[in-house]
């Protein structure tokens, strides 16, 4: 199957911390920009940091398998090792988690490799990974 690139405009309070959080630690390449906003490739997708100071993070959150998953968030599903070297270049960067580099669903249908972290308005965002990208999709 052939995924569209998604696109994704939300809320930040500093473009220069927004460039700093995507373009320098997550290696997102940047994109068209003005005083107000920053476009940047989340990896074939784009993504839009507009600057509305008070108007960024979260309210609310959700259990699952035993966490507190920030609500809104947003993210990629990566390859095993990348997530495991984005995890390691994100905790050599004392990133500050909401949910630690885990396995959730352990030895159940769509198990998977997640962490939750926040950027510097306060989205949140997961990145998550499978053993086997045919478990996406999977119920238990």
């Amino acid at each position: 199957m052939t995924l569209s690139p998604f696109h994704l405009a939300f809320p930040v309070h500093d473009l220069d911390a927004a460039r700093t959080f995507y373009g320098d630690l997550l290696s997102c390449k940047e994109g068209r920009s003005s005083d107000e906003w920053i476009d940047f490739d989340f990896r074939g997708h784009q993504i839009v940091t507009h600057l509305a100071p008070g108007a960024a993070g979260d309210a609310a959150s959700n259990h699952v398998d035993g966490h507190g998953v920030p609500i809104p968030h947003f993210g990629l599903v990566l390859p095993m090792e990348e997530w495991e070297a984005l995890a390691e270049k994100l905790k050599a960067a004392g990133t500050e988690f909401v949910i630690e580099p885990t396995i959730r669903f352990r030895d159940r249908p769509g198990e998977q490799a997640t962490m939750f972290l926040r950027d510097p308005a306060g989205n949140a965002l997961e990145f998550k990974a499978f053993a086997d990208m045919g478990q996406l999709f999977a119920a238990d």
